[in-house]
């Protein structure tokens, strides 16, 4: 495999790991906040609970918003990182 398809293998992998983390770091955040402010976990589409729809709507924008958003900045983060330690590989200074 050559150095460019192997850099952009790990550059993906990288990227898709952060991405995959963020998420689930802002779903557990968005989950306890949700929890501390309603005395409840937010509502889920296929729950049976007594949950209004303005709930159901409000939790979702919220939550698709901040996944969203923390897996844009993980990708871009993964990014700047694989970039820079292959500029560091790169460097015949070093």
């Amino acid at each position: 495999m050559s150095d460019k398809k192997h850099q952009t293998l790990v550059a993906k992998l990288v990227g898709t790991a952060a991405a995959l983390a963020a998420a689930w770091v802002a779903q557990q955040v968005i989950s306890q906040g949700w929890k501390a402010k309603t005395g409840h976990k937010p509502p889920k589409p296929d729950d049976e609970d007594d949950h209004g729809l303005t709930e159901l709507v409000l939790a979702t924008a919220v939550t698709g918003a901040v996944v969203a958003v923390a897996r844009v900045l993980a990708t871009r983060g993964a990014a700047k990182f694989t970039a820079s330690k292959d500029d560091k590989k790169l460097d015949p200074t070093d």
